[in-house]
């Protein structure tokens, strides 16, 4: 029985993604939903992002990739040791400038510079490998269809929402949805130095898939910043805590195994297989608010940072993830940086 367990549990490059006909008609409806809310948002707030629109911290660090790496993580960026640059981008994930205080997803970007190998869209040598993690280990919604609908009803108020919710999947249904979306936005939020982010969805490892998580070394705790509580101030309290001592984190890969245990396009189920670490980000003693610190903000702040602007090494796989790749240039396009 052990061994048949330990089997379950083995990398398999026997993934597939399933495709349906209609899929870029799909795309496009929710790209131009997205943008009527970012515009809406816009005449509110000025450009920016359709989600994760406010900005905490922009920082650089260095991402060291290790050696003597697992088969299914060797691939892409993490084929051999090397040590890349890296541009940090935090944020809330909602779709306006709202006080940390309100219970919200929380975002944490890497741009890692200076990648060799083809762009995962096709369009020549790739610009740099992005990471979008959130705080959450598993996405919300199994599919793209059912995320894009609550965001747009969101987007609309609560009453908007509740209504949405139990039109679509009944009283018992909905009831479901309200009562899991509470717990989950209402989940203590203890900083960025300090919780684990993740993927939630995968992407290819060469001819593997894999989630990703990013995992706060115990050392980020030694000091104490901000307290964080009713008067939570995310900003705060990571620049006091990067301004006293340098910050690190684990990156880590999980495999794909089987369709049951590790779906590709159900992006609700949570992956069960272990994760191994296959690079360290490092985050020196930095002063965000210094006048180098507002630049990088600024550059950061018109930047991009997308799951797809990757090497095609780390293509982004699923339903989700495609519809990003639609849905993300739009909203590049609403604030001019696409």
């Amino acid at each position: 029985m052990a061994h048949l367990t330990e089997s379950r549990l083995i990398p398999s490059t026997d993934w597939k993604e399933n495709f349906r006909p209609n899929d870029a008609d799909r795309y496009a409806a929710y790209a131009s939903a997205f943008e009527a809310i970012q515009t809406r948002k816009n005449k509110k707030f000025g450009p920016g992002r359709a989600l994760h629109r406010k900005q905490i911290i922009a920082a650089t660090a260095k991402l060291e990739v290790l050696s003597n790496l697992p088969e299914f993580a060797s691939n892409g960026l993490f084929v051999e040791p090397r040590t890349f640059d890296v541009v940090v981008r935090l944020s809330n994930g909602g779709m306006d400038k709202a006080s940390d205080r309100k219970p919200d997803i929380r975002g944490f970007s890497l741009r890692v510079l200076g990648v060799k190998g083809d762009s995962a869209l096709g369009m020549g040598p790739a610009k740099s490998q992005d990471f979008t993690l959130i705080n959450q280990e598993k996405f919300a919604f199994p599919s793209s269809d059912e995320f894009v609908g609550f965001v747009v009803a969101a987007s609309q108020g609560g009453a908007a929402l509740f209504k949405y919710l139990f039109k679509r999947y009944g009283f018992v249904g909905g009831m479901r949805r309200v009562l899991s979306m509470a717990k989950t936005m209402k989940k203590p939020f203890g900083g960025f130095t300090t919780e684990t982010m993740y993927s939630c969805v995968p992407m290819a490892c060469g001819p593997f898939a894999v989630r990703v998580r990013l995992v706060p070394a115990e050392t980020n705790s030694n000091v104490t910043a901000t307290a964080l509580g009713t008067d939570a101030n995310f900003g705060a309290d990571f620049s006091a805590r990067i301004a006293q001592q340098d910050l690190a984190w684990d990156l880590q890969l999980q495999p794909f195994v089987n369709e049951v245990i590790t779906p590709i396009e159900d992006a609700s189920v949570n992956w069960t297989t272990p994760y191994v670490t296959v690079a360290r980000l490092s985050m020196p003693k930095q002063q965000v608010d210094s006048p180098q610190g507002k630049a990088l903000s600024e550059e950061v702040e018109a930047d991009v940072f997308d799951p797809w602007q990757a090497l095609a090494a780390h293509r982004p796989l699923g339903d989700v993830q495609r519809a990003r790749k639609v849905v993300y240039y739009q909203s590049q396009k609403g604030r001019g940086a696409a």
